[in-house]
């Protein structure tokens, strides 16, 4: 289980998280969601104690990250696609993590089968797209077969086949009663993918509830997630009708090729 209380980030006169409070229930998969810049990321790196907060608590299984004995065994986390070592190859990487944690040999390739690199085990890791990049960061965070894992927008760079890979992985490893905690931006994927969700907005807590909750208030998740976070985005594009456009606020009127041409 995932615990956070009252966390405050602070860069300077901005606050990234205020008083952010929350519980991630391990047996589901738990999404994370809200606006660029809401403090999705900075709240993650909390929870495993890569930024320090200015206030509040973060606990895995009762305990602060850093009371972890050991952290790859008990936390699995993919915050950074190309977190690695480019010269070292996929296999290298993985094995280098396995003895610094005392994980068996074998896990290594356990986890490079599962995320789809065992022909490209051998290859350094500077040679690897995006996509693949991503599937060495998932098959990182599940080295230690750990009971929670975080994911930081796991999905990007990952094509379709992908996408429906990981959904079905995540929803696997929520059914054998793991914490699987998931940030993402794309709504469609994580009405498919998530159970539960939290919802926050200029670093505060707008919903804590599952995803059929939400998605009942509107005709979507994505048009109820809209909804719940009009008030926390920084920036609203123009909204167009037809031919013309009208920004927010401001009623129609006709439209001037040469402003569209900019717009577009």
């Amino acid at each position: 289980m995932i615990e956070a209380r009252d966390l405050i980030k602070r860069y300077g006169h901005t606050v990234a998280v205020d008083r952010l409070s929350f519980d991630v229930r391990p047996g589901t998969v738990t999404g994370f969601l809200g606006p660029n810049g809401s403090g999705k990321s900075t709240t993650m790196r909390m929870l495993i104690g890569l930024d320090r907060p200015d206030g509040g608590d973060a606990r895995i299984g009762g305990r602060p990250y850093s009371g972890l004995g050991w952290p790859l065994r008990e936390v699995g986390a993919l915050l950074e696609a190309k977190s690695f070592q480019p010269g070292r190859s996929a296999r290298a990487h993985l094995s280098a993590l396995a003895a610094s944690n005392g994980i068996l040999r074998r896990r290594v390739e356990e986890v490079l089968a599962m995320v789809g690199l065992e022909q490209a085990a051998g290859q350094r890791a500077r040679t690897f797209s995006f996509g693949m990049a991503q599937r060495l960061g998932i098959a990182t965070a599940l080295l230690g077969d750990p009971g929670v894992l975080l994911l930081d927008e796991p999905v990007n760079g990952l094509d379709p086949e992908g996408i429906r890979w990981l959904r079905m992985l995540l929803r696997s490893l929520a059914a054998e009663g793991r914490t699987v905690f998931v940030s993402s931006h794309l709504i469609s994927e994580m009405a498919l993918t998530a159970d539960d969700l939290i919802v926050v907005g200029q670093g505060r807590l707008l919903a804590q509830t599952t995803v059929a909750e939400l998605s009942a208030r509107a005709s979507s998740l994505e048009e109820a997630f809209l909804a719940l976070t009009s008030g926390s985005v920084d920036y609203h594009g123009a909204h167009y009708h037809g031919a013309g456009y009208q920004g927010r606020g401001a009623g129609p009127r006709s439209a001037d090729p040469a402003e569209l041409r900019r717009l577009a």
